[in-house]
């Protein structure tokens, strides 16, 4: 027989050392998340085979009857659980849908608007070294020094002096609610396009418990895992009036023919995301969220903000005589998987900074609540303190085994045959 075991071991093994890594650590990288069996044996089906440049009913190659039945359907249930215009399912990635809209709506040395990277930004923002950078002029805004907030005065204020094209709403480490309302006020005060960036709050948006950008944004941008559980790719929502031009900007314009076994995947898990199962998944992140943070805080953690809104939060490290790369390399030792990550107004490096980030969506979707992150959250101050000793970071590691085999993520094996 032809299974993968017998032509590849070395990915066999690759594969199942992961599975074993997934399941035995306690998974806090807030852009981490486990899909479901179902969305794994769709895009690990026969669709990788089929070739479809183009768009359903519209295709360069023939063939496609079968491969337009899952775009379609992924595009109506995108539509669907976001309420929008209209959806284009084929960016390979959030990054790819950031891209097309902003080769659509711009021209090169126009200006972008939006989150500082150190403040929790995205690289696709206007970062120097990414595309965004060297074709626009980027404008940032960050948060308050005292509070860790948004100030949209403040914004205001930026957006008036500098009349930028195009304003951004979204960050990869920001854990209060983005007001998309207030966001929407200021570009139009300004003349500008107004891009919302969800990558990371989709699945929040979707449940209900998080602000909707769908009615103020012209252009809606989300990775299609993270919180929305899916596959890894990406996801453009827009008023039916910049339908066409986001779709050339699409195909031909940046990408050549669509994952469609990607986008099945995709359509599966907008699918799951109707689901009362989702939802609550979702409330309890937060819960999660909160929860955890609130532990830290009692044990003397620095959180940025204060607190969180959503499914992230930072914590400042500073007062810990401890860098966030020192942090994560021990937690990691201990079983507990996170990532260092600059604060606002940070005195350290991008590769040494002063924090390190957290998100509950992973550890939700295995079934821990706020009891779990009570046991988690003594495990990282134990961890932090006693970091020079491998010792206890070994006996925490074994406990951490334990405890994380009492919430599997999938039964045996599934994750490799499916």
């Amino acid at each position: 027989m032809n299974t993968l075991e017998n032509t590849d071991p070395e990915i066999f093994a690759a594969i199942s050392d992961e599975i074993e890594r997934q399941q035995s650590h306690v998974e806090l990288i807030a852009s981490e998340n486990y899909c479901s069996t179902a969305v794994m044996q769709a895009q690990g089906s026969v669709m990788t085979n089929k070739y479809a440049e183009g768009y359903p009913d519209k295709r360069w190659y023939a063939g496609c009857g079968k491969v337009d039945i899952a775009e379609k359907l992924a595009i109506e249930r995108a539509m669907d659980i976001f309420g929008a215009e209209h959806a284009n399912v084929q960016p390979h990635s959030g990054s790819q849908a950031n891209m097309a809209v902003l080769f659509s709506s711009l021209t090169p040395g126009n200006k972008i608007f939006s989150m500082d990277l150190s403040h929790g930004g995205h690289l696709t923002h206007g970062f120097k070294k990414n595309f965004s950078g060297q074709l626009y002029e980027k404008i940032t805004y960050g948060v308050s020094e005292k509070t860790g907030y948004i100030d949209y005065d403040e914004l205001r204020a930026i957006a008036k002096k500098t009349n930028p094209d195009l304003v951004i709403a979204g960050a990869s480490a920001y854990p209060r609610e983005l007001d998309f309302a207030k966001f929407k006020e200021i570009a139009d005060e300004v003349g500008a396009l107004f891009l919302a960036d969800i990558a990371h709050l989709a699945g929040l948006v979707v449940a209900g418990v998080h602000q909707d950008p769908i009615p103020y944004a012209d252009f809606v941008t989300t990775s299609t895992h993270k919180t929305l559980r899916g596959p890894r790719g990406g996801l453009i929502l827009c008023k039916s009036k910049y339908a066409s031009k986001i779709d050339q900007f699409i195909f031909p314009g940046i990408q050549g023919g669509p994952l469609m076994h990607v986008i099945a995947a995709k359509a599966v898990a907008f699918k799951e995301a109707k689901t009362e199962e989702f939802r609550e998944a979702q409330i309890q992140t937060l819960k999660n969220a909160k929860k955890l943070a609130n532990e830290l805080k009692d044990k003397d953690y620095k959180i940025v903000s204060g607190g969180t809104d959503n499914h992230l939060f930072l914590v400042d490290l500073s007062n810990k005589n401890i860098s966030g790369t020192e942090a994560q390399e021990a937690l990691e030792k201990a079983g507990i998987v996170l990532n260092r990550n600059m604060i606002p107004f940070d005195k350290g490096t991008a590769n040494n900074p002063s924090g390190i980030r957290m998100g509950t969506p992973a550890v939700t979707t295995r079934g821990m609540k706020e009891p779990e992150m009570c046991q988690i959250a003594n495990w990282i101050d134990s961890a932090l303190n006693g970091r020079g000793d491998n010792n206890k970071l070994r006996t925490i590691k074994s406990e951490v085994v334990k405890f994380c085999a009492t919430y599997p993520i999938y039964s045996e094996n599934t994750a490799l045959v499916s």
